[in-house]
């Protein structure tokens, strides 16, 4: 079950960091990844626990095992993934990246009622 909640773990990082894309396809999940681009942000800049780490820290403690040192993201990503010297380059392309998707998702809300419709013809 640990691994389990690694793997949501992971499938929840990747849309916090890509998931504001899924509203230019997908309009009204923009509030969806609001809640969870704002957590994600929450819990690395605040003490804040993520449940997912509890989570997974209650699976490791039923194997014996100890919590994770440092949390999910320094355990599994920092030093692994990337190093963590590039910590604040990372943090800022994480926040273009937002940035561009909720631009790119208001872009196209926006133009929504600009692409052409078809009419019936009246005979």
């Amino acid at each position: 079950m640990a691994d389990l909640t690694v793997g949501i773990h992971v499938l929840a990082l990747l849309y916090i960091g890509l998931g504001g894309f899924l509203a230019w396809r997908w309009p009204k999940s923009i509030f969806v990844h609001v809640f969870f681009a704002l957590w994600g942000v929450a819990v690395n800049v605040f003490p804040i626990s993520c449940p997912l780490t509890a989570l997974e820290d209650y699976f490791r403690s039923l194997q014996g095992l100890g919590p994770l040192p440092g949390g999910f993201n320094a355990y599994y990503i920092y030093g692994t993934v990337f190093p963590r010297s590039l910590l604040p380059l990372i943090a800022l392309t994480a926040l273009a990246v937002l940035a561009f998707s909720y631009v790119g998702a208001w872009i196209r809300y926006r133009n929504r009622d600009d692409a052409p419709t078809h009419q019936v013809r009246q005979a």
